[in-house]
């Protein structure tokens, strides 16, 4: 039976999801598909199925929803994403990316369009009632913001509304002519429960407290957090002198010093606009007391790079790790249960709290 949970929506009584939300093996299986099979998650850019009739196999969360998929381009420049798997035995039907102008399974021969719809197929003559609309590829939704690509297996909600919030304030850069920057983009392995990765990023709280170098670049009294409903947004005020937007006129930041728009979408992606570009950090569960996070990096201004509040990644990477991983060693305490919210600090953290309870029963 599933677990329930309950975090107060007013964060001034509320408390924080119980230790055995992250101890649970039963929780961490309902996670699965009652939060990730119900969202979304960042592929990467259009550069992946970069021309028409191209194709871009991956497996969507490898080890724990380790679902096949495969991007691709149609005849009229439409990104779309199927399921990989062929709907006659199961077998994997794109191997390998590159240009096709129909899918093409190599285990008995039956074909697809780029569209996922069903071509033909040998031997099946007499087969009656055939094809049938079940034998297609099963279609998932994309939606894009400038480059770069997301797919929902079965989301409760439209991503483009979290675009939309996002957009608002970010709308101004020249999203496509940010360039990956592979020397930078890395994964890291974190000894910890995924959702504590998130708590953590999740509030400004413990900046001062372990980040000493971005703590000094970034104006804590002023660092705030804005609530949506799928995603929350921390704006990073610059001390003086340090590195920042130039913000259009129109801009409703306009005349503030930002130093960065940290955007969280709900449940695992994180969006982190810098004056050089954008990192992207997705959080990956692999058990539960393991997690992958990917850095991925796009660069749009090398001359800003290694200022600001941007700079340093690595390092902040490094002091958040040791702290999530002391963390999640914590609440595996038989004497730890819960904890309260700080209210004018932790906005982030119940926000997120609270829809991993909703999601979950």
């Amino acid at each position: 039976m599933s677990k329930k949970f309950f975090v107060d929506p007013d964060i001034k009584v509320a408390e924080t999801l119980p230790a055995d939300f992250y101890r649970s093996q039963n929780v961490f299986e309902d996670i699965k598909e009652k939060v990730f099979v119900k969202t979304w998650q960042f592929i990467g850019d259009e550069n992946l199925v970069p021309f028409n009739q191209t194709v871009h196999p991956f497996i969507l969360l490898d080890n724990y929803i380790t679902e096949p998929l495969v991007l691709s381009r149609d005849e009229e420049d439409s990104i779309k994403c199927f399921s990989n798997v062929c709907t006659h035995r199961g077998n994997i039907v794109v191997n390998n990316p590159g240009k096709m102008k129909q899918l093409r399974c190599m285990y008995h021969g039956r074909r697809f369009g780029l569209d996922g719809t069903f071509k033909s197929m040998p031997e099946f003559e007499e087969a009656e009632n055939f094809p049938r609309p079940c034998d297609s590829l099963r279609e998932f939704l994309v939606r894009t913001l400038g480059p770069f690509v997301f797919v929902g297996l079965n989301p409760s909600f439209d991503l483009d509304d979290v675009l939309s919030v996002m957009i608002e304030r970010i709308g101004f850069l020249p999203l496509h002519q940010f360039k990956w920057d592979t020397g930078s983009s890395k994964d890291y392995l974190v000894n910890c429960h995924w959702a504590l990765y998130c708590d953590n990023y999740l509030e400004g709280f413990h900046i001062p407290f372990v980040h000493d170098d971005l703590n000094s670049v970034l104006d804590y009294g002023n660092y705030t957090t804005e609530i949506y409903t799928h995603c929350n947004l921390q704006i990073g005020y610059a001390n003086e002198g340090e590195e920042v937007f130039d913000l259009p006129q129109y801009h409703k930041d306009y005349g503030e010093n930002i130093a960065a728009y940290y955007y969280w979408i709900f449940p695992n992606m994180m969006f982190n606009f810098y004056p050089w570009g954008l990192s992207i950090n997705v959080v990956k569960p692999i058990s539960l007391n393991k997690t992958k996070v990917s850095f991925i990096t796009y660069v749009y201004d090398e001359t800003k790079l290694n200022k600001g509040a941007g700079a340093l990644l690595d390092k902040v990477e490094r002091e958040d790790e040791f702290v999530v991983e002391g963390v999640h060693k914590g609440v595996q305490s038989r004497y730890y249960n819960t904890g309260r919210f700080s209210p004018t600090r932790e906005k982030g953290v119940h926000h997120f709290h609270g829809l991993l309870a909703k999601y979950l029963k």
